[in-house]
């Protein structure tokens, strides 16, 4: 009987949230926020009365749910789409954190009652943009692509450095004899040993997904996840940054032609969704709202410190040559959404059991709150005014959902869909192949077609996922 219950409170909490995320959609307040409050709702103030202080377990949930969350926001795109943004992206995810630490730092010891390496961990901790608050931010918008690009890979790429310089406070506060040459070991260590690891694993996910046999087609979202899980774990258990490592392997499984890529994106979207309703709902049980009450003051000027002149100029110093023009550059200082990441470093300060960690765990929670409602529902209007979003007429948009184009790919000796089977190729969703050339004559389609070396397949497809349909015809033209 309390298994059943336990089973109605679930379901009605999910169907709680899917309300809660059609009501947030409809004022244009970011789902998650709407989690956050719906998490606090329930929690010791609100309503639901649940005591819920558990900050391991509630850094547990959140870590798993951010896990799931950058794979797929690896799987749903590509190297192809990241290549041009890698540079600024790289900088972005270390320079950007490090200056925006130290100006929180300076900032947080001003306006806080607290010792200055406290006030460095407050820093360190909000340093870093959120996956899940920028994918979600950016998954219906009309930014730009390749500022929303750069935006996905900082936010992918930039967990790293954000938890060497929290976990090295920490320990530069409880350990004697720890210092600064420490914390740049660590920091070096987490993001060479996550890169290498997501690379290796990343071409054994590719080896493995571009031949999974149809026999065992079915299984391919269950090899997704082991890959997924065994990237992370393996990663932290040698002190890498299993963040990165995560991202990593799902750009690679992104990248790679397969007959599985169009099940595996709508297997994990789901998850991704599902994980950050669960995440930011047990974050918003932990937080006690009456006691944000005592920051309130202190922490708005933070947070309009962050928003306004630390993130902005984080960014100018990242990108100098980078090719930005200048409104660019503010929308990329602007979107600087923090997260949920912010949060599970917060717990990490708790679980530590130093001074002053629930001060510290209720301003992180008060700047994301601020963040994500500010930054996250101000987004696409920023970017209008800005100019740097793709801007077409409602009418033209409907016209070109309507029109459908066709294109011709002629498939060389040295192509990688050579000798794949039609359904292997990874076409976008609505693409399909209209027929292939061989020759002089088209030949009979079916399930058992194979590609062959100078075969003109010509794909019929909506005009607007021309993008999605480059980016896999760039992928047919690679070894794998």
């Amino acid at each position: 009987m309390e298994e059943a219950q336990i089973l109605v409170l679930v379901g009605c909490i999910l169907a709680a949230s899917l309300l809660v995320a059609f009501g947030a959609s409809r004022l244009g307040v970011p789902s998650l926020v709407a989690f956050l409050l719906l998490g606090m709702l329930i929690g010791i103030d609100g309503p639901g009365n649940v005591d819920f202080s558990d900050a391991q377990l509630a850094r547990t949930i959140a870590i798993i749910g951010l896990v799931a969350i950058l794979f797929e926001g690896g799987l749903s795109t590509s190297w192809r789409r990241l290549r041009e943004v890698a540079v600024p992206a790289a900088l972005l995810s270390t320079v950007a954190v490090l200056v925006t630490a130290f100006m929180a730092g300076l900032a947080a010891y001003i306006l806080f009652d607290v010792p200055i390496l406290y006030a460095f961990l407050i820093g360190a901790i909000i340093s870093s943009t959120d996956a899940a608050a920028v994918f979600a931010a950016l998954r219906n918008s009309r930014v730009k692509r390749k500022l929303g690009r750069t935006l996905e890979a900082e936010s992918g790429a930039n967990d790293p450095v954000a938890i060497a310089l929290t976990v090295g406070i920490v320990s530069w506060i409880t350990e004697p004899g720890y210092g600064l040459d420490d914390m740049v070991i660590l920091l070096l260590h987490k993001l060479i040993v996550g890169l290498l690891i997501g690379l290796v694993l990343g071409i054994l996910a590719r080896l493995v997904f571009s031949r999974l046999p149809i026999s065992i087609g079915s299984f391919a979202p269950v090899a997704s996840l082991a890959i997924c899980t065994i990237s992370f774990g393996l990663t932290e258990l040698v002190g890498g940054s299993g963040f990165l490592a995560v991202y990593l392997v799902g750009l690679a499984i992104g990248s790679t032609p397969s007959r599985y890529r169009s099940m595996l994106t709508a297997f994990h979207e789901g998850l991704a969704f599902l994980a950050q309703v669960i995440m930011f709902i047990v974050l918003g049980l932990l937080v006690v709202p009456s006691q944000l009450f005592t920051v309130a003051g202190t922490g708005i000027v933070l947070s309009i410190l962050l928003m306004f002149i630390i993130r902005p100029i984080a960014v100018w110093l990242s990108t100098i040559g980078s090719g930005f023009q200048l409104n660019e550059k503010m929308f990329l200082g602007w979107a600087g959404l923090r997260g949920a990441l912010p949060i599970i470093l917060a717990t990490i300060v708790i679980s530590s059991g130093i001074e002053y960690s629930n001060l510290i765990f209720n301003i992180v929670f008060f700047v994301v709150l601020i963040s994500t409602i500010f930054q996250g529902s101000t987004l696409e209007y920023v970017a209008s005014k800005l100019k740097v979003i793709d801007v077409m007429p409602v009418a033209e948009i409907h016209h070109s959902q309507r029109r459908i184009l066709s294109t011709k790919f002629f498939v060389m000796p040295s192509h990688a869909i050579v000798g794949s089977y039609i359904n292997e190729l990874g076409l976008p969703p609505k693409a399909y192949i209209k027929a292939i050339r061989r020759g002089p004559k088209e030949i009979r389609l079916t399930s058992s077609t194979k590609i062959r070396s100078d075969d003109y397949v010509i794909v019929s497809y909506p005009a607007t996922i021309q993008p999605e349909l480059e980016d896999v015809m760039i992928r047919w033209r690679r070894r794998i």
